[in-house]
């Protein structure tokens, strides 16, 4: 992920064909190792095409993966008046769950401690 995130910030920032030097120095920058292999395993595979068109062929492979929690939005939209009636019942149940959730709490663990 380092080495595509490297590659990300070159083209953002102008860079439309970054090489393996503007990802190592990316990477340098901030302290990561920079791994050849990888580098050079990316740089082939995006060689020659467009990173918008490399993205939008991403996010269409990720839209058939289930995420989960999508159920209600997907009912609603297709069952019409009686669907969405359920689906404004649902998160009253939600709140509850998160409410139990937070009296974890009392455990002594706390994220700003």
């Amino acid at each position: 992920m380092k080495v595509v995130a490297s590659y990300l910030l070159a083209v953002l920032g102008g860079n439309t064909t970054p090489c393996t030097d503007d990802l190592k120095h990316i990477l340098g920058s901030v302290g990561a190792e920079a791994d050849d292999d990888k580098i050079e395993l990316l740089l082939s595979e995006v060689k020659g095409k467009d990173i918008t068109e490399l993205i939008a062929a991403g996010r269409e492979k990720l839209a058939s993966v289930p995420s989960g929690g999508g159920g209600i939005a997907v009912a609603a939209a297709a069952g019409g008046a009686p669907a969405a009636a359920a689906a404004a019942a649902e998160p009253k149940k939600e709140e509850k769950v998160e409410e139990k959730e937070e009296s974890d709490d009392d455990m002594g663990f706390s994220l700003f401690d």
